[in-house]
């Protein structure tokens, strides 16, 4: 083996082993070349484990400083706790920026930063004697942190601002409107725009594109769960400012990636769009469930249209997820599926049922959707080139 050679996942070594025996084969490169484009690199698990201990090393550290600012460090004036998370901020964004650091830790660097940051907005917000529980700070961070990303092109700071950012408008959203119904339409009008800011991006910044798309299916899904939950909250639908200004986004953020993108990108931010109003009907079709025990055939009716359409939504980003070979969506898919049957099942059907007969159905039901998912997975992948086409 030669020891200068080039680590990689197992995975693209196999890849790139069956492409130049492909290109051999067909006269494009001779067997000596093959071997010499395949010997500059080896396989090695080394580099994501470096990665993961990396990262999770960061976010330990970063959250632990923000624990340090939520503690309220009484035994140091404002002043003091003020300078000093600044400082720890400067620090690791000079490090992470102006050292010749390995990238796991660049990467480990820039997402403590990151995190460092909302210790920065809320110090400086207690020192001002701002309250702490303001949805507004959590926005500030969110916002520094994306300008951030963008302009270091780090992953880890892109994953921060995307979390502070959705929680602060769903936060404002509730809070604004005071309406469950709100909140379950701002978290997929937010599926909307990480759907549509991955459509844009998949060209120019494909990792960046991936971040966004699991953005985007945790959002959607999320957003169905809540909506299809028996009983939610109220169906009062108050359009607060913020809600309309996220509108108004998400509309040009279609308008755009249609325009723009095509094939798998366009249909990705279409079919996002359209499980708003579904979300939304969910929400409104609420069917009473007797306290006695009796399930109406409103509520019965209610629970299978809800998993069939969350079988839908969740097959179509496990497919997405195979398709594009992203295997956290198609793990985000399958798990969302299983809880969510899991707790449809109990809230509507657990009156009626003895426990031994639910998780018979549950298990039927899931061995089912499994086989489904496979063949759906397997035909979408093999045929999406001609189906788009």
């Amino acid at each position: 083996m030669d020891t200068g050679a080039r680590p990689v996942a197992p995975r693209r070594l196999d890849w790139l082993n069956n492409e130049t025996a492909r290109w051999v084969s067909e006269g494009i490169l001779t067997e000596g070349a093959a071997e010499t484009i395949t010997g500059q690199y080896v396989a090695s698990r080394a580099g994501s484990l470096t990665r993961v201990i990396s990262y999770l090393g960061g976010a330990f550290l970063g959250v632990g400083l923000l624990w340090l600012v939520a503690t309220n460090l009484d035994a140091l004036s404002p002043l003091v706790r003020f300078v000093g998370i600044v400082v720890v901020w400067l620090a690791f964004t000079a490090a992470a920026e102006a050292l010749p650091l390995p990238r796991p830790l660049r990467g480990a660097f820039r997402g403590i930063a990151a995190i460092a940051f909302g210790g920065v907005i809320f110090q400086a917000a207690q020192s001002l004697q701002v309250p702490a529980y303001e949805p507004s700070l959590v926005g500030l961070w969110g916002l520094g942190t994306l300008l951030y990303a963008y302009a270091s092109k780090g992953l880890a700071p892109l994953v921060v601002g995307i979390v502070t950012t959705m929680i602060w408008f769903d936060w404002q959203v509730v809070a604004s409107s005071e309406s469950v119904f709100a909140g379950v339409f701002a978290v997929l009008v937010g599926g909307v725009v990480a759907t549509g800011m991955a459509a844009l991006h998949d060209r120019r910044q494909e990792a960046f594109a991936q971040v966004w798309r699991l953005a985007g299916g945790v959002l959607v899904l999320g957003g169905l769960f809540v909506a299809a939950v028996p009983q939610i909250g109220d169906h009062d639908l108050a359009l607060s400012p913020t809600l309309l200004v996220a509108l108004v986004i998400a509309g040009l953020l279609v308008a755009v990636a249609a325009a723009r993108t095509d094939g798998l990108s366009r249909w990705e931010v279409l079919a996002s769009a359209l499980i708003v109003p579904i979300g939304l009907a969910l929400v409104a079709w609420d069917p009473q469930v007797d306290d006695l025990g009796s399930v109406s055939g409103e509520a019965w009716l209610s629970a299978f249209v809800s998993i069939a359409v969350y079988v839908v939504v969740a097959g179509a980003v496990a497919v997405d997820g195979s398709v594009r070979d992203q295997t956290l969506l198609v793990v985000l898919a399958t798990g969302a599926l299983v809880v969510f049957t899991t707790m449809q099942s109990f809230a509507v059907f657990a009156p009626i049922m003895s426990g031994a007969t639910l998780f018979l159905m549950l298990g039927v039901l899931l061995l089912a959707t499994g086989f489904v998912f496979d063949r759906a997975r397997r035909g979408v992948a093999a045929n999406l080139g001609e189906a788009l086409s």
